[in-house]
């Protein structure tokens, strides 16, 4: 076992790592950006080194200072986390030529998986089944157009190594191919410098499920059963559940053991997640395979009792797998809600500023992932997503009515959250239903949208305005700003910051 990991990473998933480490003996190294001097994951880990500036491509995306701040602090590990370095290739690579453990799969998996062709053809030939479409790079908008009329319009232009929905477009005819090809080889050259583009056909609202597949070093493979994980927006995951309700123990069998058959086709070890598309029919398509720690994996330990990070840590040491497929049994039901620091009334614009007040929920079944704290910063610089909410419930409907509680207790001051937001999802009767597909939000946004939030405070003062005008103006009073002669409306001035204050205005006779 390791004496000391390096965690390459920030934020919560740095905590829970450290977590992980503390308990396993193991001490930690954090690394930090001059925006996160003062971060939770600095003061927990054993040892902390400032990395950089605030941006990640001089901090958290800098190779070489990573692997000397593991080597001269003696880490035999590092752990990525996820995001960040944690599926480059060249970064597990460097890890191998200077004999630092990296706590995830090889190089060469990262690659082979990393590209969707090689993925998919690797996929086809273990018998696994893929969305119908390219298996081979396309360049041409007559290739596009063959391919389209073979699989069926609206057809997906997808980036050969895109993620995060960057690099994808959809032609719903022959006329809007040239475009949506020009505009996904652009974002795929800018995203990820390579333009490199294939064809898949456009599914219709299909469910988004994935399974956690752990795996070691010596040919063992299991899974942790699935997730659901439909509720998305533009393609970015926002709550998760396990079981998925749409499943049955026949449909579990045969997903899980092609989870498994796709994890063995290409010798993976460590942490990872196949990922199916499955339409309503029940036919269900290899999408992707998440080659890391996935962000809702804590929902999975919630129902399996198992750990998965410290599971990661032990494969990437050399030990066996600590459970046998066997072994793995469902108990209950769990959620997970992403709290990104994002202003649902505005289009989700991010929401950065320090922290004025942090109430944590609590309660049975509530579990918190965050590094949030009052007085803490969120940066502008890196991802939105601030926490993680999980519920666990005997059931489905006791797992959401303890989520809709936690969200509701939940307050976080100085920035704007996507928790209210989430909570209108969670009390829409379709999704109680358990009736999801990967457009349910988009479909359902106008039912979801939040109407201006007024605070206790907001609303005493409103009130205490409406009061006093209504007071003050039946014995004639007139409100003039005090840096100007001129009259204006008692509404325009009632509704003013200030009025109240000594601010801008002030009271005559």
């Amino acid at each position: 076992m390791f004496n000391k990991i390096l965690i390459a990473n920030r934020g919560e998933i740095a905590l829970r790592i450290i977590r992980a480490c503390k308990e396993l003996g193991i001490k930690s190294v954090a690394v930090f950006s001059e925006a996160d001097k003062k971060a939770l994951h600095t003061q927990y880990a054993d040892e902390a080194y400032h990395i950089g500036p605030a941006q990640p491509s001089q901090s958290y995306l800098d190779i070489p200072k990573i692997i000397d701040i593991a080597k001269n602090s003696g880490s035999g590990a590092i752990h990525p986390g996820y995001g960040f370095l944690a599926q480059i290739p060249d970064f597990a690579q460097r890890c191998e030529s200077n004999k630092i453990a990296f706590i995830g799969p090889s190089s060469q998996i990262l690659r082979l998986m990393g590209n969707k062709i090689t993925a998919r053809k690797t996929m086809k030939k273990a018998g696994v089944p893929i969305i119908p479409g390219s298996i081979s790079v396309v360049k041409t908008e007559g290739e596009v157009k063959a391919l389209a009329k073979q699989i069926g319009y609206p057809v997906l232009i997808k980036a050969v190594y895109g993620g995060g929905g960057k690099g994808l477009r959809i032609a719903n005819n022959p006329k809007e191919i040239r475009q949506a090809m020009e505009l996904a080889m652009l974002e795929a050259e800018a995203s990820f410098c390579n333009a490199q583009i294939y064809v898949e056909q456009l599914l219709e609202k299909p469910r988004h499920i994935e399974f956690q597949v752990l795996a070691d070093k010596h040919g063992n493979v299991i899974h942790l059963y699935e997730r659901e994980c439909s509720i998305q927006r533009r393609h970015q995951k926002l709550i998760e559940e396990t079981p998925s309700p749409m499943m049955t123990e026949e449909r579990r069998t045969v997903m899980g053991e092609k989870a498994i058959t796709a994890a063995k086709a290409v010798n993976y070890f460590s942490a990872g997640t196949v990922e199916f598309l499955v339409e309503k029919n029940g036919a269900f398509y290899f999408l992707e395979m998440n080659t890391r720690l996935q962000v809702e994996h804590l929902i999975t330990e919630m129902v399996t009792g198992i750990d998965i990070v410290k599971e990661q840590i032990r494969v990437a040491a050399g030990e066996k797998l600590s459970y046998k497929q066997s072994d793995i049994t469902i108990n209950g039901h769990s959620l997970n809600c992403r709290i990104n620091a994002e202003d649902p009334n505005k289009d989700f614009t991010p929401s950065p500023g320090t922290v004025t007040h942090f109430h944590l929920p609590g309660g049975p079944g509530i579990r918190v992932d965050t590094a949030l704290y009052t007085g803490c910063d969120i940066p502008l610089f890196y991802d939105s997503l601030i926490a993680k909410i999980a519920a666990w419930g005997l059931n489905r409907e006791e797992a959401i009515f303890r989520m809709k509680n936690a969200l509701q207790e939940l307050s976080v001051g100085g920035v704007e959250t996507t928790a209210s937001f989430l909570r209108k999802i969670l009390m829409d009767k379709l999704y109680q239903q358990g009736l999801l597909h990967t457009r349910f939000v988009d479909e359902q946004m106008s039912s979801f949208r939040l109407q201006g939030k007024n605070t206790l405070e907001d609303v005493a003062v409103l009130s205490a305005v409406l009061a006093s005008y209504i007071s003050n103006r039946r014995e004639g009073i007139v409100v003039i700003p005090s840096r100007s002669r001129k009259q204006i409306s008692l509404w325009k001035a009632a509704g003013r910051k200030g009025y109240f204050s000594g601010g801008d205005l002030k009271w005559i006779r």
